[in-house]
Formats: C-alpha cells, structure tokens, sequence
C-alpha cells in the first residue's frame, strides 16, 4: 500500500527535546517504520525548516522524507504556520495528482487541514491523527494558548472531512464527539514504544545514594516540571532530575524552574540535564525509582510508555491519555494535576516501598510488551486504514490484505 504521512512540523527525522520537537515527531517516525516493515510504500511529508535539506530522504527504516517547500526555509514555531499551508496543500496536490497514495494520513491540525485539501476530488482514503485537540488546550492554557484562533473550527472542519480519525486515547474520543465527529468514524489506535530499545535490562544511568525521580519532555510549563518542584520540599533524600530542552539558563522555562527550586531550597536536589539522546534514554529510565509525568494534560504521552517498558513505576497525573496507559495501583499510580501536596504524598509513599515499586514495575512492563510494541500498533492502523469510507476503500482493503 502507498501511504502518505502528513506531519507539517513535526519532522521524523528531527531532534527531540525542542520547543516543537517532542512525541508526534517519535510518533510519526515509529510508526512510519513499523508499516514499511510490514511492506508498505511509506512517504513522510514535512514542512522544510532548513535551506541545506534535501528535497527527498531515504531514511535506514525503510520510510522516505520530504521536506515540502512552503513558507520560509527555516524554524518557525508551529501556532505560526498556518499561513504557509495553502503552499503545502499545493505541493501535495501536485504530487498526488500525478500519483495518488491509497491513504493519506494526517497528523496534528493543520496537517489535517493540508490533506483535506490536497485529497479533494482525489481516489484515496484520509485518515487523521490529532495528537492534541485545540478545544482541549484552550480550556487548561486559557488565555496563555497561542494557537491561532481558527485552529478549533478547522479541527472540526478536519474531523468530519476525514473518512476516519484515529483517536489516542479514549479520553480524546468523548472530546471529538463532542465537536461533532461521527462516532463510528473514531477508532483508537494509541501511541506505542520500542521495545527493542526500551527494556527492563541493560546499562543504568549514574546516581547517587538519594532516591530519585526523573521526568523527560519539552521544557514547556504545561508539562508540569513546576508542580514537581513545588513538591520536593516534602519529599525528603530524593533529587528530581528533568530531561528535555536546553537545560541552560537562557531558557526561559529553565531559568524559572531553577528559580523556583532556590526559593524552596531544594535548588541541590533539582538537575537539569538537557536533552537526552534516544540512545541514552533508557538507562536514564532505568536509573529512577520512580518516573514522574504529571502535565497539567495530555493527549497521550510516550514517556510513561518507554518507563513502563523498562520497568519502572510511574506516577502519572490523571489525564488525558496517562489514564489509559498508566493503570492506577497496577502499573503505576495516578494523582491530581497542578497538585503539588497530593503528589508529594504519593512519592513518599512509594519510593521507600521496594517490594511495591518492583511489583508497579514488572506490571508495566508486562502491560508494555502485551499493548504497546509499534509492530501491534502498525496492525491497528492497517484496520482503521481498511476501515475507511471512501469508494478507495476496496483497494485499501485489498492491499492490506496482500501485507498480511
């Protein structure tokens, strides 16, 4: 099957820890790998953000990368490129024009919005993936929520335009058919891990005698490294130890976390590390007693996966996708967002219990390997792809059935 990935900022091939480079980008990469493992004709297209990059990368996955010329040839942060998907939609139209995919799969909104319109009139399948969902932002960033005004009606727009959305989380299911999305045009298709990489065994990370809790993202307040912060006062012997962005003090996120930390005197007992590279990740993983993913929400979140895989316990804010993946009391615990009181008591409760942490642990990564491994998440996607409305159904069914 010729598949098309739409994934307009989110480049599979980019670093991860930026400002706009975090999960959709893993997403899209694993999962572009995983189906061309299975035999399909794979093309990720992405915005180019660098004049030096190739019009076309053959990736050692098995996935081809293009960087589509639209707006200028630099980073531009993503609220700021909806100007510049109408030369985006305009590519893929030329492009698909003379070769349409069989199935054209768009990732985050304005993603969405380019496939619609490049799709139009087109014999191909449209599915989307929205990773976060704008009327889902604006309700916890409020005021702070940079996304362009229109972004909402788009998604709507998008949603009903699609033959199917593949939804990450049942969480995001209730959301679209509040929006208007036709429920039976929503399938469930969540993120996965590698579980070739991410592993109870293997090399640890360097630690000292304290405990210790890590957790690893885009250094973005809604991640919620500041309730993390706000809770180590209470927490007594432990260091809390944040991957993700700079990890210098020219970063605004940073300088405030470090502020926040020297005000509550726990500034020794907080480290930022930066980036981490993917190599390096699991054995940051396996060094912690306890990862902590507590944002204020969440669409989904790869890193409770992968600290499940290697597993270690995690403590998850009760949101969005980490209610699905993180099951309270077997393979992790939940507590409230943006409370720092409640999340306190839950670690010192957990980090001096052994046998309670083993137990969490070995659940995880059991959960991890039976639901989550991106070969089983390519299989769920090839269904929702053969689940798709249009008349270019048949001919989608048929090439999934000749990949099995």
């Amino acid at each position: 099957m010729r598949i098309a990935m739409v994934s307009e900022h989110a480049n599979p091939l980019a670093a991860l820890g930026g400002v706009d480079a975090g999960g959709q980008n893993l997403h899209v990469a694993e999962l572009s790998a995983a189906l061309a493992r299975r035999g399909h004709d794979v093309t990720v297209y992405t915005r180019r953000d660098d004049p030096d990059s190739p019009e076309e990368v053959a990736t050692s996955a098995g996935y081809h990368v293009v960087h589509v010329p639209a707006g200028p040839a630099r980073p531009v942060p993503k609220d700021d490129l909806l100007p510049h998907m109408g030369e985006f939609a305009r590519y893929l139209r030329d492009r698909w024009t003379r070769q349409p995919p069989d199935v054209a799969h768009g990732h985050f909104w304005m993603s969405g919005l380019a496939t619609v319109v490049a799709a139009d009139g087109l014999d191909m399948a449209s599915v989307q993936t929205f990773h976060a969902l704008g009327v889902v932002k604006k309700r916890h960033q409020g005021r702070a929520d940079t996304s362009p005004p229109e972004r909402v009606r788009i998604e709507r727009m998008v949603g009903t335009r699609v033959d199917r959305v593949a939804a990450t989380c049942s969480d995001e299911v209730f959301e679209l058919v509040r929006m208007g999305v036709p429920r039976e045009r929503i399938s469930v298709v969540p993120c996965g891990v590698d579980l070739g990489r991410f592993t109870p065994d293997g090399p640890t990370a360097a630690r000292g005698r304290r405990f210790r809790v890590v957790s690893v993202g885009r250094l973005v307040p809604r991640k919620g490294y500041a309730t993390l912060v706000r809770a180590l006062p209470s927490v007594p012997d432990t260091e809390l130890v944040i991957a993700g962005g700079s990890g210098r003090t020219d970063d605004p996120e940073a300088r405030a976390l470090l502020e926040l930390a020297t005000s509550l005197g726990v500034a020794d007992r907080v480290h930022l590390v930066g980036q981490v590279s993917r190599a390096d990740m699991p054995a940051l993983l396996r060094s912690a007693d306890v990862v902590a993913c507590v944002p204020w929400y969440e669409p989904f979140g790869i890193v409770p996966l992968e600290a499940m895989a290697c597993g270690v316990p995690v403590v998850a804010a009760a949101v969005g996708g980490l209610t699905d993946t993180v099951v309270d009391g077997v393979t992790g615990v939940h507590v409230p967002p943006r409370d720092p009181r409640a999340l306190a008591a839950r670690l010192r409760e957990l980090l001096p219990d052994d046998l309670r942490r083993t137990m969490l642990g070995v659940a995880g990564a059991d959960r991890a390997h039976a639901r989550y491994g991106w070969d089983r998440i390519a299989a769920d996607t090839e269904r929702v792809y053969e689940r798709c409305a249009r008349p270019s159904g048949a001919a989608v069914r048929e090439a999934v059935g000749e990949n099995r």
